[in-house]
């Protein structure tokens, strides 16, 4: 599931996405298809039926009926900013479990490690 409160601006490059993805042939869908899950969170499937078409009277019909939302600049701004931070946070934490469990190896760990043996031995490091 992806977003569904953009700004005006996000709006219109969608908009003029949809265009492009309608206008495109299969290998050009799949680019506007994929520019819009990983830029701008938008995934079609959240909006239309499936099997139909989606273009940018079909995004302007979901803005009537409010299931896609305009918001201001700052506010969107302000809510991909908490988003990107919950994502950090939910990483570490799925890190820190992994390497709790013995599943992966904390690389950063083994990296100060690696420096701090070299700072005491000089001599060993290669060149």
């Amino acid at each position: 599931m992806g977003r569904n409160k953009f700004s005006q601006r996000e709006i219109t490059i969608i908009g003029k996405l949809l265009s492009r993805k309608m206008a495109g042939n299969r290998s050009q869908q799949k680019l506007v298809r994929h520019t819009l899950r990983t830029v701008f969170e938008f995934n079609i499937a959240d909006f239309n039926e499936q099997g139909k078409a989606f273009g940018p009277e079909d995004l302007k019909a979901c803005i009537r009926r409010g299931c896609i939302h305009v918001l201001d600049d700052v506010t969107i701004e302000q809510m991909k900013l908490r988003y990107a931070e919950k994502r950090q946070r939910e990483e570490a934490l799925q890190q820190a479990e992994a390497v709790a469990d013995g599943e992966v190896v904390d690389w950063q760990e083994v990296q100060r490690q690696w420096d701090e043996y070299y700072a005491q031995h000089p001599e060993e490091q290669c060149s």
